[in-house]
């Protein structure tokens, strides 16, 4: 179920936005978004690349001028307090954008005096994000001598030194290894513990799935927000009268194949060593009798839950026949 929209800006109330819009020229990016994100959120923001979801982002931040509708941070108004927006929020882009040449330390005095930290004060802010990120170790090495993972540290770093009630990451973790991902992500549980928001762009499922709540923009609209659970049951996701399956079998990708031909067989895909089935339900036993009548004998069925990437697959595909796309 997704959040009820109030009139009013609770004092919880971190982000708010109301028919938020952008356009350029003809071109409309951002088509009358609504958003509501509470103190302490990991919202996670979804969609394919060209949607808008940096554009929201830079119009949240104050960076960008709505078209029309409006927005606050923390209470602040983006469109005509942008300044004290600046102010209360962290920013960290896709692109490593400090400064290669410059040390770790160097980079945090530097922002340290861009954020307007009193110098007598920005020692012990400086080690004190040096500790929260884990990145002492590397105080003196050049910012481009970093590997990804370590950047990013920086990155967040630097955008936490003035304490930042609100954090806004566009997509932080792309081209970083698996391990360095985790090690961030958890990094940002333990910020978001102590009372830190953070709005998230990723195209990362398994992260979308560690989030608090997820909207996901499609071509300038958004089109569902909620928590996992709440989109993971949306009657369109699986529609009724089907029902989803994971099948395991020998040759799974020929398997596939053959299941697709099948006309009780709605969609299928692989997940690692099975298949993903939607299908009418009442059809779980054919599914194995008529694999197995195919050359695939031994295949076991069972019913799953749908999962993140099945949402956004359904509704991508949803809307983009109502388009006219496909």
């Amino acid at each position: 179920m997704m959040r009820k929209e109030s009139a009013t800006i609770s004092s919880s109330t971190i982000i708010k936005a109301e028919g938020l819009t952008r356009r350029f020229g003809d071109f409309t990016a951002v088509d009358h978004v609504d958003l509501d994100i509470e103190q302490g959120d990991i919202f996670g923001f979804l969609g394919p690349n060209g949607s808008g979801k940096t554009t929201v982002i830079r119009m949240l931040c104050g960076l960008l001028r709505p078209s029309q509708g409006r927005a606050t941070i923390l209470g602040n108004d983006v469109q005509h307090n942008s300044e004290a927006v600046k102010r209360s929020i962290g920013y960290m882009s896709q692109q490593f954008s400090l400064y290669g040449d410059l040390s770790v330390m160097e980079n945090l005095k530097f922002y340290a005096g861009i954020y307007g930290i009193p110098r007598k004060e920005r020692p012990a802010r400086i080690n004190e994000v040096i500790d929260i990120v884990g990145i002492g170790e590397y105080r003196r090495q050049l910012a481009m001598r970093l590997s990804g993972g370590w950047k990013q540290r920086l990155a967040l770093a630097c955008a936490l030194v003035h304490r930042p009630k609100l954090m806004f990451l566009d997509e932080p973790t792309a081209g970083i290894d698996p391990v360095a991902r985790r090690d961030l992500w958890n990094l940002l549980f333990d910020l978001a513990g102590q009372g830190i928001t953070f709005f998230v762009s990723t195209h990362y499922m398994d992260e979308a799935e560690r989030c608090s709540h997820i909207g996901y923009i499609y071509f300038s609209k958004l089109i569902v927000c909620g928590t996992p659970g709440d989109l993971k049951r949306l009657p369109e996701v699986t529609p009724e009268g089907a029902v989803r399956l994971e099948l395991r079998c020998p040759r799974i990708a020929a398997a596939m194949r053959c299941l697709n031909t099948f006309d009780y067989v709605l969609d299928a895909t692989i997940f690692a060593d099975v298949v993903h089935v939607l299908a009418q339900e009442g059809y779980e036993k054919q599914i194995v009798d008529d694999l197995g009548r195919h050359g695939f004998p031994g295949a076991t069925v069972h019913p799953i839950p749908a999962t993140l990437e099945d949402v956004f697959v359904t509704l991508s595909r949803k809307r983009a026949k109502e388009n006219g796309r496909v």
